[in-house]
């Protein structure tokens, strides 16, 4: 049964104590992850979707590599097209949300828990825990690390390596120790890299004139062949 004194204060970002809360989301999720984490999930997704059963929300194209650890799940909300390479952990003590199209490298860490910095408290095992919340068309890079209370906007490139102290803005690269942006996103941005798919989309997909052109050659060598071939058969009965 929830203590609803733990939980509000948890939830509120206030001390509380892990151990009281009284929900039994903890032991929910840890069966289901280490599930999915022993399974053959290139092949077998039922895992996936129990553990998907485990979370505030989570769309059905979501895509997780395993091993990843939650330390709850049922604080934890996806948007559609999230994808998360291997070792995603997530310490949900708070809220996680992400949007749309949020794209995670490798060994990617987000914390919502936190100790106070005086060690006679911090002994006596109350924590407290802030949302972290990450917004659309968000990638971030491998060994980030998200801190407690965070706010990444969207259209977001947080690079490799980065540990996020503070909120980062919409439309920006950022990257550090600690984190921090390091320029806009722009227009010419996006017309380089539409340029470059364009080019890629182009030598990709096959010109349907020139597939029927061939098409039409093969058939006309095969045709002259076996003219070719009856010919000769005429020569030797002859």
């Amino acid at each position: 049964m929830i203590n609803e004194f733990e939980w509000n204060r948890m939830i509120a970002g206030e001390l509380y104590s892990p151990f009281k809360v009284g929900s039994d989301a903890w032991d929910k999720v840890h069966k289901a992850q280490k599930e999915f984490n022993d399974s053959e999930f290139w092949h077998d997704r039922e895992p996936l979707k129990r553990l998907l059963e485990c979370f505030g929300s989570a769309p059905d194209d979501i895509v997780l590599t395993p091993p990843v650890y939650f330390d709850h799940g049922d604080k934890v909300f996806f948007g559609k097209h999230f994808y998360a390479n291997t070792d995603l952990t997530i310490l949900d003590e708070n809220y996680v949300r992400f949007g749309d199209n949020v794209f995670l490298a490798p060994h990617v860490s987000i914390y919502t828990a936190g100790h106070p910095i005086d060690a006679e408290i911090r002994n006596t095992e109350v924590e407290y825990a802030k949302p972290v919340t990450i917004g659309s068309d968000v990638w971030i890079g491998g060994n980030v690390v998200i801190n407690p209370g965070v706010t990444i906007g969207d259209d977001v490139v947080i690079g490799s390596g980065s540990v996020v102290t503070k909120d980062i803005p919409s439309h920006c690269v950022a990257a550090g120790n600690p984190c921090k942006v390091i320029r806009p996103i722009t227009q010419e941005d996006h017309e380089r890299w539409k340029r470059e798919y364009e080019e890629y989309h182009r030598l990709s997909t096959p010109d349907p004139v020139t597939t029927q052109l061939n098409e039409t050659d093969g058939y006309d060598k095969l045709l002259a062949d076996g003219l070719e071939t009856l010919n000769e058969k005429v020569k030797e009965q002859k």
